[in-house]
């Protein structure tokens, strides 16, 4: 079992901890419904870190993204992000993922953790199938990504204290 750069903390807290995709996991502190009504209505924190992650770098990075993602990723912007699919070229999806723009000659796709492997893998083949070098446009950062998803309605008020940007008008 791998251990989140959190575990520490969950444990410290509490957290009953189960296996997942891998990982130690804390699937819950207090118990499911008053975390879920938490959640609903002010604010729930959860360790994403089993996630996982791959950097696509170059000037090559969006072609890859538009010919192995299913949506139109020429119309996110910077720090954008788009959910989409890894369609397998038989009328099937290979995994669900989200598409980050950081910039425009690099985004950040975030797939789900028990797929992680499968998903590296389909992506290399597909960039060696464009006739691009996998080791120069993709990286897999899987491991060394911790990842925190905040939500509920007070999610933004907690975020905009940790910048500068106004991000409590920030469109969806």
């Amino acid at each position: 079992m791998k251990n989140t750069a959190f575990t520490s903390i969950h444990e410290s807290l509490g957290a009953r901890m189960v296996p997942f995709a891998g990982y130690n996991m804390p699937v819950q502190y207090e118990g499911v419904n008053i975390e879920h009504e938490t959640v609903r209505k002010t604010l729930g924190v959860f360790d994403v870190s089993h996630m996982g992650e791959f950097w696509v770098k170059g000037p090559q990075a969006l072609d890859f993204i538009q010919r192995v993602t299913s949506n139109d990723a020429s119309v996110l912007t910077d720090g954008k992000v788009q959910y989409s699919c890894f369609p397998n070229g038989n009328g099937g999806i290979v995994d669900d993922l989200l598409v980050y723009r950081i910039n425009a000659e690099t985004y950040l796709l975030v797939v789900n953790a028990s797929n992680v492997d499968k998903d590296w893998e389909w992506c290399t083949k597909q960039a060696l199938n464009m006739g691009i070098d996998p080791d120069i446009i993709l990286y897999n950062a899987s491991d060394e990504i911790a990842q925190l998803a905040v939500q509920g309605p007070l999610a933004l008020k907690a975020m905009q204290k940790l910048t500068d940007e106004n991000i409590l008008d920030m469109e969806y």
